[in-house]
């Protein structure tokens, strides 16, 4: 007996750009792949299904990548030859071998989607492809809901609604777990098919839409009721589990009961100081809307920055006092400037107010001397900032690089303990442009759940461009002081961060939601602020009074 092995086809010469087919995961972009975000990083274009994808996507892309969609221009989606079609046009324009086309698909690209019609199209057409696995919607939206789909099951069926052939009579035992992947009306179809062969009409069933992201909304039902159950829902693609491992949701559902689950947060700051924050509030199971209130700029006169610069070179201070992270951007845009790096700081002290301005040096290549051991802030540094010695500090001067309205608390304290100090305007900070009147309708309706103050700042600056926050808002200060102004200005404070730091501000405020989730739920009420405010700031005052 002789065996023997055919070699593959051959494919034409290879045209165009390379095309990678990867895996967008079920919707969080955590679940991103480490090599998906690698090679979207790199891309040249990417082609989607759903506009909605490639703004989940944006933070990762290119700001020069092009972004080609799939469905035609004011009518339903292309059919899967006519986007294997666009996908092999788009590869062939950009024409180089050294470019790349990404196509995202959701979830994994080898289950329920067009990727065999795709690949096949670019081989024929002699453009190089390649896979990339991603995380699948079927395992990972039911685990994200607190069903684990093989406990207790001795099959689990992954079926796409929309499939009209499916044999649904081998899906009927009581131990086989089917999980059910399509739009409302697919889904309905499906479910009815399986209850007419024969299904348990009290199996446990549990529906999903917008799975593993914030806005993820779970129902639990038995098959005989979730056809009904599913008219409410208006969503595009869900997953239904049928089956008993749905009847441990109720123990494990471990997403939808984060403390800050489906609310919506404002953070008054910058984009470039929320990065930290925005995450630490998503952790918590939030969206966030990051509204700048104030605009970094640098100062009317840089001579005096320019010659502080000039004295840290020549030796001119002992310390470097560092109080926020605009400072530190400001020295280093203009040590780029001036052609330096960050060798100008040998022999010298570096003091930063607290730990993410130590991040933000570290970033740089310099680890700090000096930071709070107590509070983080200007009274913090004085503590731990040793007093001028003229027998063991060779030179008495302190190098400040702040904002042009920096307190005079922390000049004042050095120059008591004997320092000299250049307080020097390394940049400015004004008040922002005020924000798209929707945005400003949302502040002062009660869209936002909460509002997260990172300074007494951002409480004057967000009043005056935006208006105050609705009542039913509530508010979190990262500090007494920010909670003195918030209060001046007629703000009711819910929340003050046990320290200044903004990870701890939104811890709290977490602690603070979980509070007002369990009296709510055994008062009968909705959970999110913003489902239970007052018609206007007069009915919300009558309320607490």
């Amino acid at each position: 007996m002789s065996t023997s092995t055919a070699a593959p086809p051959s494919a034409p010469p290879a045209t165009g750009a390379r095309v990678a087919f990867v895996g967008a995961g079920p919707g969080d972009p955590g679940l991103l792949t480490v090599r998906a975000r690698e090679y979207l990083a790199c891309a040249d274009t990417i082609v989607v299904d759903d506009p909605e994808i490639a703004d989940r996507l944006a933070g990762l892309l290119r700001e020069d990548v092009h972004v080609v969609q799939t469905g035609a221009v004011g009518g339903p989606r292309r059919s899967p030859a006519a986007r294997a079609k666009l996908l092999v046009r788009e590869a062939r324009a950009l024409r180089s071998s050294d470019t790349l086309v990404v196509r995202v698909m959701v979830g994994d690209p080898g289950a329920f989607t067009t990727l065999s019609q795709e690949a096949l199209a670019c081989r024929g057409a002699g453009v190089p492809f390649e896979v990339v696995p991603g995380v699948s919607v079927a395992w990972s939206v039911p685990a994200y809901a607190g069903v684990p789909l093989t406990s207790g099951a001795g099959e689990v069926h992954v079926i796409d609604a929309a499939d009209n052939r499916t044999d649904w009579a081998t899906s009927v035992g009581e131990d086989v777990t089917v999980v059910l992947l399509g739009a409302p009306d697919a889904l309905r179809k499906a479910l009815g098919g399986l209850r007419r062969a024969g299904r348990d009409p009290q199996t446990p069933v549990c529906v999903t839409e917008g799975g593993t992201t914030v806005s993820q909304q779970t129902s639990v039902t038995v098959l005989d009721e979730v056809e009904s159950a599913l008219e409410s829902h208006t969503f595009g693609q869900g997953v239904v589990v049928v089956g008993r491992a749905v009847e441990l949701r109720e123990e494990l559902s471990w997403f939808e009961t984060k403390p800050l689950f489906g609310w919506n947060v404002l953070v008054p700051r910058t984009k470039d100081q929320a990065t930290e924050m925005t995450r630490r509030i998503a952790s918590h199971g939030a969206t966030s809307k990051v509204v700048p209130t104030i605009s970094v700029e640098p100062p009317r006169t840089p001579q005096q920055m320019d010659r502080a610069i000039r004295g840290l070179v020549t030796g001119r201070y002992e310390w470097v006092g560092f109080t926020s992270v605009n400072a530190v951007k400001a020295v280093r845009e203009k040590f780029v400037e001036i052609g330096l790096d960050a060798r100008a700081f040998a022999g010298l002290k570096i003091a930063a107010v607290g730990g993410v301005t130590a991040d933000a040096l570290r970033q740089w290549g310099i680890e700090p001397d000096l930071i709070p051991t107590t509070e983080q802030s200007a009274r913090g540094l004085l503590v731990d900032w040793p007093e001028y010695d003229d027998v063991l500090d060779p030179i008495n001067r302190v190098f400040l690089p702040r904002a042009d309205i920096a307190t005079d608390t922390l000049v004042a304290g050095l120059l008591e303990m004997g320092w000299e100090v250049d307080d020097v305007t390394a940049y400015r900070t004004v008040r922002a442009a005020p924000p798209p009147a929707p945005v400003r309708d949302a502040i002062k309706g009660g869209v936002f759940d909460a509002v997260c103050f990172t300074s007494s700042s951002t409480v004057r600056n967000l009043v005056g461009i935006a208006g105050k926050p609705h009542p039913g808002t509530v508010v979190a200060c990262i500090g007494p002081a920010t909670a003195k102004t918030a209060e001046e200005h007629g703000l009711r404070v819910d929340v003050i961060a046990s320290e200044p730091n903004s990870t701890v501000l939104v811890d709290a405020l977490a602690r603070h939601a979980a509070e007002l989730a369990l009296a709510a739920r055994a008062a009968g009420e909705p959970v999110r602020p913003s489902q239970r405010r007052t018609t206007g700031r007069r009915g919300a005052a009558r309320a607490r009074a």
